[in-house]
């Protein structure tokens, strides 16, 4: 659950923002369109463009918005996990390119997961969730909490 005040996510059933105190409740949800936790980021798209762009072009485009993005906490975990966990895949699937037989097994299978970690983060950012993916999503809010 987002607040309305700061965009900070929050557990489901809290009754008030970890982040600045504002009470939550159905009339502390945003109204408009998906759960926003920001209208705009500082780029001039919104939150939710701004952040399902991170993933385009996998962790090339999260570099480009962690160096433009200076205000929405939104965009920036998204780019800070493009970055984390395409990053991760494509050097594990450089690695195993050298490897005869089960290494190209295995990049394959990498290839698959990175096609669908791709498309789920993509629909996630877009309709405004903040999903994380296991390791790279935390990882990803400590680097947003620096």
């Amino acid at each position: 659950m987002f607040c309305s005040q700061c965009g900070a996510e929050n557990p489901e059933r809290a009754k008030f923002c970890s982040k600045c105190g504002a009470g939550l409740g159905v009339a502390a949800m945003p109204t408009e369109g998906a759960a926003k936790p920001e209208a705009e980021s500082s780029t001039g798209l919104s939150a939710n463009v701004a952040g399902l762009l991170c993933y385009v072009v996998a962790w090339v485009t999260g570099i480009v918005f962690v160096v433009l993005e200076k205000k929405s906490t939104f965009v920036k975990f998204h780019a800070w996990q493009s970055i984390m966990t395409f990053g991760v895949l494509t050097v594990a699937n450089l690695i195993l390119r050298w490897i005869p037989f089960v290494g190209w097994i295995l990049e394959i299978l990498i290839g698959i997961l990175m096609f669908v970690l791709w498309l789920i983060l993509i629909i996630q950012a877009g309709t405004g969730k903040m999903w994380k993916v296991p390791w790279a999503g935390d990882w990803a809010e400590k680097q947003i909490s620096k």
